[in-house]
């Protein structure tokens, strides 16, 4: 697989579902960015698929995002780059990303 990525990859363990073309599926994410995350899932995706994903952050609260599968690894998961996000979604997964990097700050 080609590295594309253009920013830091976190590893994380959160709660997730979502919903493609094959049905709705729950997940774990394993790791995330700004602009994508991997998607532990036995559900099935094809490359470029639209996606929407929702993940349970530490507090509770749900964020819900949209991507397209930028790979996979059947069965094991895949990964979505993220689309379209609003100014909101993305001051919520940017200040999550905080949180990572220094937890004890929160």
């Amino acid at each position: 697989m080609d590295e594309r990525r253009s920013g830091k990859r976190w590893d994380v363990s959160l709660d997730a579902a979502w919903d493609g073309k094959s049905g709705n599926y729950t997940a774990r994410i394993t790791d995330l960015s700004d602009g994508g995350c991997y998607v532990d899932s036995l559900g099935d995706v094809t490359m470029g698929e639209l996606v929407h994903l929702k993940l349970q952050l530490p507090g509770g609260e749900w964020l819900e995002l949209s991507g397209e599968v930028a790979h996979h690894t059947p069965p094991v998961g895949f990964g979505i780059r993220f689309l379209d996000l609003s100014d909101q979604q993305l001051e919520t997964l940017r200040s999550f990303i905080e949180y990572l990097k220094n937890p004890t700050a929160a």
